[in-house]
């Protein structure tokens, strides 16, 4: 996507390139037009996008201006009013981020593409593998290790949190749903034991707004199934409510339609009419039609006069009625009556 946004159409341009990748033509691109714009540009990429290109900006800072003419070509007269890319491009970079993505994304972002020289310990942890943190944090205090996977992206941290001791799991897990704002005292003593134990020196730093039940959420769908199936049942003795509050936040309506029309028939099957009208009544065309074609014409075409027949109904009423669906979901799949997820332990 990036990359399609600066096509100059010129072939000789294109050859004089070829040291210069897709992402990093965009990013000079970026660095040259107005935050606004490139807040707006920012808003269409996925997250990945959002960190390749903030990696690239760096990357090009001290482009020359004889390399902006080649790639950017007609553009160059405009980009000489507004800037040269020769300073010192974080604040410009944090600056179009916030804006884009908000602080607390922008925050997650930066730390992850701020060159190793600025960004500290916590972002050298990215070059690491899981085997290493978790032999690095075992011993921790589990606060400790908790911020540290928070800092981790998802995928990487439920493998961390795999390789700890199966007795440290569940209240790490805890520690991570519970997490909020994170000290910069907090911040600088981590940042002294990563030095510690990596070898590299720690920076200073504003706190992170690190965790919560939605990030634990994300790690333990990234985790594998037996890894779930063994550890809330023990973060549900530690504490109840997370445990609910992060189950709730794994599994939410839309993910009913990753069930196949067998199984999403059957749900169907077992939920009260009035519940499915409800539920329905807030889903976008598309959604509705695929509840809807796992049901007979005739039992389809009731329930299209009941929601028409129907007045507005109040947001509450909705996700009331699509939590029910959830439930019944939940107990089928836990029956064996309904299978959800395509791996070999995608069972919910």
């Amino acid at each position: 996507m990036a990359e399609a946004a600066i096509q100059t159409g010129d072939p000789a341009a294109a050859s004089d390139l070829r040291h210069y990748s897709g992402v990093e033509r965009a990013a000079v691109l970026m660095m040259l037009v107005g935050e606004e714009e490139a807040a707006a540009i920012l808003q269409k990429l996925e997250p990945d996008e959002v960190r390749e290109l903030g990696k690239a900006m760096f990357a090009v800072a001290d482009v020359s201006e004889a390399e902006v003419e080649t790639v950017l070509d007609d553009f160059v007269d405009k980009a000489r009013e507004r800037t040269t890319i020769g300073f010192d491009p974080r604040p410009k970079i944090e600056s179009m981020m916030n804006k884009a993505l908000g602080p607390v994304k922008a925050e997650s972002v930066l730390t992850r593409i701020i060159p190793a020289q600025d960004a500290g310990a916590l972002d050298l942890l990215a070059w690491l593998d899981a085997g290493d943190i978790a032999q690095m944090i075992e011993k921790e205090h589990p606060q400790i290790a908790a911020v540290l996977i928070a800092n981790l992206d998802p995928a990487v941290g439920a493998k961390v949190l795999e390789l700890l001791p199966d007795t440290v799991q569940p209240d790490v897990l805890h520690r991570i749903a519970k997490l909020g704002p994170i000290t910069a005292e907090a911040m600088d003593a981590l940042r002294a034991m990563l030095a510690k134990r990596i070898s590299t020196g720690g920076g200073g730093g504003a706190g992170l707004m690190l965790g919560g039940t939605r990030e634990a959420a994300k790690i333990l769908q990234s985790a594998r199934k037996a890894t779930e199936q063994r550890v809330m049942p023990k973060l549900a003795k530690i504490d109840r409510d997370v445990a609910r509050a992060i189950e709730e936040a794994m599994f939410v309506f839309e993910n009913l339609l990753d069930l196949d029309d067998k199984n999403l028939g059957t749900l169907i099957r077992n939920v009260d009419g009035d519940i499915l009208v409800r539920a329905l009544k807030g889903v976008d065309e598309p959604t509705r039609n695929r509840f809807l074609g796992c049901m007979s014409s005739r039992a389809a075409d009731q329930i299209r006069d009941e929601l028409e027949s129907r007045g507005p109904m109040r947001l509450s009423e909705v996700l009331e009625a699509q939590k029910a669906m959830i439930q019944v979901a939940r107990t089928l799949a836990k029956d064996g009556t309904i299978m959800m997820g395509g791996g070999d332990d995608d069972y919910v």
